[in-house]
């Protein structure tokens, strides 16, 4: 595996090193952020729609990528500035060669994800020698098993891999093809009102192992930090819109996202947004890290002996939590 994803991460820096356009100018830039179609990122979407960012002082234009692939090569390329995923894949993207600094976090996942399995495997040390369905190779969902797993000592040597895709691995489960599935909803709820199958775990029982932060290019944060700045301030802004306006908020993100309010208000119910509090308890400061720093210490040492990546990165080098620590005092 180490050899394919090499050959990805010299394609990434050949793209980075490729776009040698013109430097940051020392004007206010309009700030391209890439993201998807995913309801975590709900205070990026109030923060556009109801004028936050301009209030701010700054142009932020979205782009709608929804592979998380796509917005690394878009990244890497120059073509965008930024863009939230999971902290892991942030740690994978650095060490593809391509510099990211995050700077604010905007949700965890809240019980939208889990581990479903047959009625006699009640606990990770159960899974041993059992057929699980599981997307390998990065994402939440990997690297949550990773966790998960390594909490237990125990790592996917001890487990029958099949590698599939979240909902793929929650579909084969419930059509009785696995005897386990690292998935998410509807396939969780399906799990837990069958007769022979339930959910070991779900992400509320390890809150901010599964979770979205917006990483920035160093480059980029380097050379505008009031703008990032702005940006940071602007998506504070949009979490107090979202416990102060729960209604007109979540209408705001159930358009974003293509939904009707119905099915965004059972999907919400799996995610947690990233108020001002939770962000500085994440981020802590560089004298006292917060969970953060320790969580993304866990994807480097994870992902490099699962082969996924070949380098561990400075974590504190893809960490800034001066942002947040100056959002408090607006």
């Amino acid at each position: 595996m180490k050899k394919s994803v090499l050959a990805a991460c010299l394609s990434a820096a050949v793209l980075c090193l490729a776009w040698a356009g013109p430097g940051w100018s020392d004007e206010t830039p309009t700030v391209k952020l890439g993201i998807s179609s995913w309801i975590g990122y709900g205070s990026i979407f109030i923060a556009e729609e109801k004028g936050f960012f301009e209030q701010e002082g700054v142009d932020v234009v979205l782009r709608r990528i929804e592979k998380v692939a796509d917005r690394r090569s878009a990244l890497a390329a120059g073509q965008i500035d930024g863009f939230p995923t999971t902290p892991d894949t942030h740690i994978t993207t650095v060490a593809a060669g391509v510099p990211v600094i995050q700077v604010v976090a905007l949700d965890d996942s809240y019980g939208g994800d889990g581990l479903v399995a047959k009625k006699d495997i009640k606990s990770i040390e159960d899974l041993k020698g059992r057929s699980v369905g599981l997307e390998t190779g990065g994402g939440a969902s990997f690297f949550w098993a990773l966790y998960l797993l390594n909490q237990h000592d125990m790592t996917l040597d001890d487990l029958d891999v099949k590698d599939l895709g979240a909902g793929e691995a929650g579909s084969a489960f419930a059509a009785g093809r696995l005897d386990a599935a690292f998935t998410w909803e509807p396939w969780l709820t399906t799990a837990r009102e069958s007769a022979s199958g339930h959910v070991v775990i779900s992400s509320d029982e390890t809150p901010g192992v599964i979770g979205d932060t917006l990483g920035m290019r160093q480059d980029f944060v380097e050379a505008h930090p009031e703008t990032v700045q702005a940006i940071v301030n602007a998506i504070m802004e949009a979490m107090d819109f979202i416990e102060t306006n729960q209604d007109e908020a979540y209408d705001i993100i159930a358009k974003a996202m293509g939904q009707t309010r119905e099915d965004f208000d059972e999907a919400v119910k799996g995610v947690r947004f990233y108020d001002l509090d939770r962000n500085i308890e994440y981020f802590g400061t560089e004298d006292d890290p917060g969970a953060l720093y320790e969580l993304c210490e866990m994807a480097s040492e994870l992902f490099y002996d699962a082969g996924v990546i070949d380098n561990k990165p400075d974590v504190a080098k893809t960490i800034d939590p001066q942002f947040v620590q100056a959002a408090q005092e607006r």
